[in-house]
């Protein structure tokens, strides 16, 4: 993130955000240590409370960065005879983060404690060492009731139906929404006769706002509830139906901005798209759930949830891609009457409920 601030040619920005993929591996991390701290007893309302955590991000985020972009010249008085700031106008709205994740390291490294006992040193990974390292005499045996239920199964054992299943399910519900989350601000942006809203980037901005703090909060107060209330498959498969109506109303929107403006009755057909969107969120703790108990055993929760982010990190690039090429065809050569992108992304929900018809009745 430091960099991304300083970056001053197109290829820094590209090596940074490459740097910044290639260091997101604490997602994966973070889903296998509520798999390892939580049961079957407590497990549904663990996954409610880490879209909190993720829908504040994503919510003071935007804000961040909107307010705190170009300072010297937003803020005159403040940052006006900082030639540092004038140089790298994006650099403090990247400092924030980045010394917010610096601090999140020296709190996890003080205070978080393990979940589960390293199986492996790690000199043991550099190769210079390997022939250093002598066993010590004074080591005890494994008890006899160690097995080889107890370590973490190699890769290729990840490839069962189960395991396979759920981690279809975490790719489905995310091409969707990541193909929604991209062509919804831009949609909002363009202009009626194009196809959108003409909204302007402030309005954007709190909408997007709006739709995290939602998010953050029916995800702890309903997800455990309606969990218990349908079962962990209904659930799932309501949520990712509620994608479509999220999307049919993109199409709405625009032809009834292009009959009346964009009037009161748009308003409340924006804010209903807002609730299916968070509606729609529910499926990831459930999928997370789903990939928990698929791991073949505790020990290789993390390979299993290592394994389902690579997958879902494809479906993040493909999603993006396709999501813009078909807006863009849909407004430059109307097919299906400029609604192409609109079934593109109906088609995407489609295949996600047939993979969540998979899903097991029970974890």
């Amino acid at each position: 993130m430091f960099c991304f601030g300083l970056s001053k040619t197109f290829w820094s920005l590209v090596i940074s955000r490459c740097l910044n993929g290639a260091l997101n591996g604490n997602i994966g991390v973070m889903k296998s240590m509520i798999a390892e701290m939580t049961d079957s007893t407590n497990m549904a309302r663990a996954w409610a409370i880490l879209p909190l955590a993720w829908s504040s991000g994503s919510t003071l985020g935007p804000l961040i960065g909107g307010e705190l972009a170009r300072p010297a010249d937003r803020f005159p008085y403040v940052f006006g005879d900082s030639e540092f700031l004038k140089k790298y106008p994006y650099f403090l709205p990247c400092a924030v983060p980045a010394t917010v994740s610096a601090l999140t390291w020296v709190v996890a490294f003080l205070y978080l404690k393990e979940t589960t006992t390293p199986r492996i040193n790690i000199s043991q990974l550099l190769p210079w060492k390997r022939s250093k390292i002598v066993p010590s005499p004074t080591l005890t045996p494994p008890p006899v009731s160690s097995s080889i239920a107890d370590k973490p199964v190699p890769i290729r054992a990840l490839f069962v139906r189960r395991v396979l299943v759920a981690t279809g399910s975490y790719a489905g519900i995310s091409l969707v929404d990541i193909a929604f989350r991209t062509v919804q601000p831009v949609f909002y942006a363009i202009p009626i006769s194009l196809g959108g809203l003409g909204l302007d980037t402030p309005t954007i901005g709190t909408i997007l706002a709006v739709q995290g703090m939602l998010n953050g909060v029916m995800q702890p107060l309903a997800f455990a509830r309606l969990h218990d209330i349908m079962g962990a498959k209904k659930l799932w498969l309501f949520a990712v139906a509620c994608a479509l109506p999220m999307i049919a109303l993109l199409p709405a929107l625009n032809t009834l901005a292009r009959s009346s403006g964009v009037v009161q009755s748009v308003w409340y057909l924006v804010a209903l798209q807002v609730a299916l969107m968070s509606c729609a969120n529910f499926a990831y703790g459930i999928s997370f759930m789903y990939i928990a108990a698929a791991s073949p055993n505790r020990a290789s929760v993390g390979a299993t949830n290592g394994f389902a982010q690579v997958v879902v990190s494809v479906m993040r690039a493909i999603g993006p891609a396709a999501a813009n090429s078909a807006f863009s065809i849909s407004i430059k050569r109307q097919y299906l009457g400029g609604n192409l992108v609109y079934c593109v992304m109906a088609g995407m929900v489609c295949m996600a409920i047939c993979v969540g018809t998979l899903l097991p009745s029970t974890m």
